[in-house]
């Protein structure tokens, strides 16, 4: 009867005593180095191992304070933005603060928005103009921001002559009791705004402004 790699490390799963009752074959044992050809102890090699494995989770460590370090950045300028949209009582002055905040603090180049749904005595500012019901059924069917390189061309039609040298955008509904409008970012840089990233900011964005606009209604 033939065992296979298989059957043996089974087995010594199931028996961890086998070493104490052959201890000295641990000394006799020699085993490939994982980073070279040469043959080493098998307790060296455990080392190793262990090494490999404490470099994988330091690793693992520092991209998961990376990862904590850019949420903590990213919080603290949704709560100055909080403050900013707080600030105002007059919708045409919020809308000139959030643009001055989504360019100056998040750095993002391009921003349009459109409104609906709201009654409002600035209803001659251009965030007011007529749009399709297409882009009404877009806005509405988001349950999440979408971030990519496509909208449509009615869209792109709001950034005037930027429009031409926009890649990426992320949509994002205005909800409040109901969907109140679309705010779009966009960038000169494909992968600013790219299909698969997170999304939750950018959710809460939506609602924060939002809520801000409806306030004033």
């Amino acid at each position: 009867m033939q065992f296979g790699s298989e059957d043996v490390a089974k087995y010594l799963r199931e028996n961890p005593k086998f070493f104490d009752e052959y201890a000295d074959m641990l000394a006799d044992i020699f085993v490939p180095h994982p980073h070279g050809g040469r043959a080493i102890p098998i307790s060296e090699r455990q080392i190793v191992t262990l090494r490999d494995k404490n470099h994988a989770l330091q690793s693992k460590l520092h991209e998961l304070i990376k990862f904590g370090e850019e949420n903590d950045g990213i919080g603290e300028k949704m709560h100055r933005m909080s403050i900013v949209l707080l600030t105002f009582t007059h919708l045409e002055n919020l809308l000139q603060g959030l643009y001055f905040n989504l360019r100056e603090d998040f750095v993002v180049p391009h921003v349009a928005l459109r409104l609906w749904n709201v009654p409002s005595a600035d209803a001659e500012l251009p965030e007011f103009a007529p749009v399709s019901s297409d882009i009404h059924v877009i806005a509405e069917s988001l349950s999440h921001p979408y971030c990519g390189p496509h909208v449509v061309d009615e869209i792109k039609e709001w950034f005037g002559e930027d429009a031409v040298h926009l890649r990426s955008f992320a949509m994002v509904p205005l909800c409040a009791e109901q969907t109140i409008g679309l705010l779009v970012l966009a960038s000169e840089d494909p992968q600013r705004f790219y299909p698969g990233m997170g999304t939750l900011y950018l959710k809460r964005l939506g609602q924060l402004v939002g809520a801000a606009i409806t306030r004033m209604a």
